[in-house]
């Protein structure tokens, strides 16, 4: 244990080399543009992805929110099943308008050069 004079047993730190930290730089630039020139990394999000994915959670919340609710209405008064019933069909009622007003507004509409004026 020769060199050692701080009483600890351990090595001292050393500093960290610059070349280091240029070398990092130098792979993170070739990373990205690589990235870049292949297409990979993170793809933009695609317009018609994101319209499903809103049709999906209008369906599933609509419905899913009318037999909660529907289900927790027969629990407190005691109405089964005419609770669950009515307010599930409530809420496919209200999935299905959300689901029509999305597709109604989906398409963008064709403006007449004529109207701008």
């Amino acid at each position: 244990m020769t060199g050692n004079t701080d009483g600890g047993g351990g090595f001292e730190p050393v500093d960290q080399d610059h070349r280091l930290g240029s070398l990092d730089e130098r792979l993170q630039r070739l990373e990205t543009s690589e990235a870049k020139r292949t297409g990979r990394g993170r793809p933009e999000a695609d317009p018609n992805s994101r319209m499903a994915n809103r049709v999906l959670a209008d369906l599933i919340g609509g419905i899913a929110g009318g037999a909660l609710i529907g289900w927790l209405v027969d629990r407190v008064f005691g109405t089964s099943p005419w609770g669950f019933l009515i307010l599930l069909f409530l809420g496919i009622v209200v999935a299905f308008r959300n689901v029509f007003r999305l597709a109604g507004g989906a398409q963008p509409k064709a403006q007449d050069p004529a109207s701008e004026e």
